[in-house]
């Protein structure tokens, strides 16, 4: 049973300091809450017909709301966080590859502007729960405007090492973390600490401390990135399970408890009685991975591609939005639509103007979630290292010049001829042509990295690794 703030702990105080401050009156801005699914690809949700995992609770939100069937976002978890923080093409920002998202500018005139920043002119308390990563990895999230922050280093965080050596076949323990940061202090990752537990507790503690004023809450869940270990939920032995049938099994559990989490999120919004105030946003923050890509499968077939590739696979993500009184329920729209589009819409809700100074790149979805069926945008873009293509509904154009019919997406991509004369192809080359130059990809920040869209430039790597050898 959970305790009445006025006798939560002085260590819960610590913890949460927001729980201490006097409550303002009820607010007619509604809460934002912001759930992003590491590596959670479009397959893997019952709602969008996925075959292998069972997702009531998730399910049970999209059917709710009206949920997306094709919207988009960079292949890999830098990159893609980046865009849909900021509202801007990678060629803009320079959030071209993972290592590339550590330069966000962050200071000065040409400063990145982030979502929290903007919230917090419209009255907004802000928090970022969960994994931060690639966006400021010397820093921390309160850098961008979040004023209660919990996050750890790397991706697939759930037990500390000494746990984590007890659960692999092998003893090995591969980049789990003893720590995490707490408003900006190091704390111990204990021994019966299971990280998504811990992530949730503290969700709840923010949204009981702001149960009177508006909050935006990125909820940054660390399922189900690899290396994918046993759950609280696991049955016993499972952690023993050798070869594909231990990771089948381990990654089913990973999925249903965060479908879990989420439905505990849920009720703790009825429980505050803060249901009909918020809009609950839920997305992927790119494709499936490629370990568990095979069994991603919507009607026994696969998608084409997988995270990090410039296939669909890679970019087509689960999206909904639920917002009671709003979204219209059981809505599907099948226009396109991308993660720069979060932006601009969720500061129309919190009634904020987006920054003049600089291209934004989205369209705010606020009409999509009223039900208009009105295409906002003929087309997305997508990018990922030197790599990028412009994507309308049935086709798609690549840096190289390549077009591909899409009729057959997200399960196959079909090249057209380069001299085809088929109507429908010639007109699509021209529209998607002008949208490139519109853009002008090749004028912005170029990508200086090895070419996979994952690391910087190897060479400019061991440049700077011997430099801080040598003590200079």
């Amino acid at each position: 049973m959970r305790l009445p703030l006025a006798f939560v702990s002085l260590l819960a105080l610590v913890a949460c300091p927001f729980l201490g401050r006097a409550q303002a009156a009820p607010s007619s801005k509604p809460n934002i809450i912001y759930i992003l699914a590491d590596d959670l690809g479009f397959a893997e949700l019952g709602c969008n017909g996925g075959d292998a995992y069972k997702t009531p609770n998730i399910d049970a939100l999209a059917a709710g709301g009206v949920r997306f069937t094709h919207f988009y976002t960079a292949p890999l978890c830098g990159p893609s966080r980046s865009l849909i923080l900021t509202g801007r093409y990678a060629f803009r920002t320079g959030a071209t590859n993972q290592d590339a998202c550590a330069n966000l500018v962050r200071t000065g005139a040409k400063a990145e502007v982030m979502i929290p920043t903007l919230l917090k002119k419209a009255g907004y308390a802000t928090a970022m729960i969960g994994k931060w990563g690639q966006l400021s990895p010397s820093g921390s999230p309160a850098e961008w405007g979040f004023d209660y922050d919990l996050h750890f280093k790397g991706s697939g965080i759930y037990w500390n090492s000494s746990v984590v050596k007890g659960m692999t076949p092998d003893g090995a323990v591969r980049g789990s973390p003893d720590t995490y940061v707490l408003n900006g202090k190091t704390m111990q990752l204990g021994d019966k600490q299971y990280m998504p537990n811990l992530l949730h507790r503290h969700v709840v503690d923010f949204m009981e401390a702001h149960q009177k004023q508006p909050f935006f809450l990125y909820y940054s869940m660390s399922h189900v990135h690899g290396e994918i270990l046993p759950t609280p939920d696991s049955a016993p032995g499972k952690a023993g399970v050798k070869g594909e049938e231990r990771a089948a099994e381990l990654y089913r559990d990973n999925v249903v408890y965060m479908d879990k989490l989420i439905g505990q999120l849920v009720a703790e919004l009825d429980r505050l009685k803060l249901r009909d105030n918020t809009m609950i946003v839920f997305m992927g923050d790119n494709g499936t991975a490629k370990a568990q890509s095979d069994r991603a499968t919507i009607g026994g077939k696969r998608l084409e591609g997988e995270k990090g590739s410039m296939k669909e696979g890679g970019g087509l993500v689960p999206f909904f939005v639920n917002w009671r009184g709003v979204t219209v329920a059981g809505k599907v729209n099948p226009n396109v639509a991308d993660a720069s589009d979060l932006l601009p819409t969720f500061a129309e809700v919190a009634g904020v103007p987006v920054p003049t100074d600089r291209v934004i790149d989205g369209k705010s979805l606020v009409p999509y979630m009223k039900g208009e069926t009105t295409v906002l945008r003929p087309w997305v873009y997508n990018q990922l290292g030197p790599n990028w293509y412009v994507r309308e509904a049935g086709w798609k154009l690549n840096q190289a010049g390549e077009l591909y019919d899409m009729k057959n997406a997200p399960f196959s991509e079909t090249l057209v001829s380069a001299d085809s004369k088929v109507p429908e192809a010639v007109a699509a080359r021209t529209r998607l042509a002008a949208a490139l130059a519109q853009l002008n990809p090749t004028g912005g920040i170029l990508d200086k990295g090895d070419g996979s869209g994952r690391s910087a430039n190897k060479e400019d790597k061991k440049k700077k690794k011997a430099t801080k050898a040598d003590g200079k």
